[in-house]
């Protein structure tokens, strides 16, 4: 199992609803670090930096997400901008051609919200309809087939899709009606369908309409409902599902019985959650102290990262980053390509404040970089 999976779901600062629909207008400049191999970070070089950069000197991005070493982003007019790695067409350029700056997809203004997955990439538009492109082997791009796309291609006619999550081989999508859909690869049940199936059409997890916010790791599914419940399905070896055991599960299990969740975020065998109290608790894999608990042990419950209650979002990626609520940028974990943005390659297993700004709005971490607007 690969660990260069990406996180899923921009991550964003109050003025965003959790489903992806901008609730004001906002002008922030977007910022970049860590690896950039394959330009990545979107500087029109392959250089790797410890320390946030300025992508342009432009203050119209809007939202940010990563997939695997994949930009994305959306500026305030409803643009979508791509560069970094082009594998299977994932940039939807209409090539494989990877760039290391920013390359706008098409010249529509109406994309609503943007998700990476390893080798695909998924998004809704503000009429609701929904769009998948890159590497389609799993069926995850949910067009009915397994053949690749190197643009956007609509997926069914529907224009009721709210928020999509491309995974690892698979994605996720709620509707408006607060209905849970999922398809691509499923051998560890990761889809929530009862069954270790793979479907390359939407298909429904259950019959519930409370779904409110969801995220992919490897081969695993978070999400949370309108009540405030946490619930985790499928590949649970390192304990990511928060169930206090490393059994592996198809369909939704509730983790505990709190109705206190709100934000959670994935990446490979790792999980983190805010609760609607601002604490911010971890579980899973932790080999690189990417929970940010002082140590390198893995748990398969939830454990509290400090005892601070001013943590407002969180991304997790290889390592991973977090703002809090007076918009100051901490991060922690892995750090080989200098992807905590502290100017150094040291790995940290408890937050560290990236600089000494206290205006960040939106980040994304992902493989072994990060993105963010302040």
């Amino acid at each position: 199992m690969s660990i260069r999976q990406q996180n899923l779901g921009s991550i964003v600062k109050p003025g965003f609803n959790p489903l992806g629909a901008q609730t004001t207008t906002v002008l922030y400049n977007l910022y970049s670090w860590g690896d950039n191999s394959s330009g990545q970070l979107g500087l029109s070089n392959i250089t790797s930096y410890s320390s946030p950069k300025q992508v342009g000197a432009l203050s119209s991005w809007s939202k940010v997400d990563n997939g695997a070493s994949t930009s994305l982003v959306i500026k305030t007019d409803g643009t979508l901008w791509v560069w970094g790695s082009n594998s299977f067409g994932k940039l939807g350029l209409n090539n494989t051609t990877s760039y290391s700056s920013p390359k706008q997809v098409g010249s529509l203004t109406n994309w609503l919200q943007v998700s990476g997955g390893q080798y695909h990439t998924a998004a809704t538009k503000t009429d609701g309809t929904l769009w998948a492109w890159g590497s389609n082997n799993n069926g995850q791009l949910g067009l009915g087939n397994t053949t690749n796309y190197s643009s956007p291609v609509q997926v069914g006619a529907l224009t009721a899709w709210l928020k999509v999550v491309a995974s690892r081989y698979f994605t996720l999508s709620i509707k408006t009606d607060g209905t849970l859909w999922s398809w691509g690869q499923n051998s560890f049940g990761q889809l929530g369908l009862g069954n270790t199936t793979s479907y390359s059409s939407p298909k429904q997890v259950g019959a519930l309409t409370a779904w409110l916010n969801i995220t992919g790791g490897n081969n695993f599914t978070l999400a949370t409902k309108t009540d405030g419940t946490l619930w985790s399905w499928g590949s649970n070896f390192d304990g990511q599902l928060g169930l206090g055991n490393t059994t592996s599960y198809s369909s939704p299990k509730q983790v505990g019985a709190l109705t206190a969740w709100s934000i959670v975020s994935s990446f490979a065998n790792s999980s983190i959650s805010i609760k609607t109290d601002n604490a911010l608790w971890a579980w899973g894999n932790n080999g690189t102290g990417q929970l940010g608990l002082g140590n390198t042990t893995n748990y398969s419950s939830p454990k509290q990262v400090g005892a601070l209650t001013n943590w407002s979002l969180v991304s997790m990626g290889s390592h991973c980053t977090a703002i809090k609520t007076d918009n100051s940028l901490w991060s922690w974990g892995t750090n080989s390509s200098g992807q905590l943005g502290l100017g150094n390659t040291t790995n940290y297993s408890s937050p560290k404040q990236v600089g000494s700004l206290t205006s960040w709005l939106a980040v994304s971490a992902s493989n072994y970089y990060t993105l963010a607007l302040g």
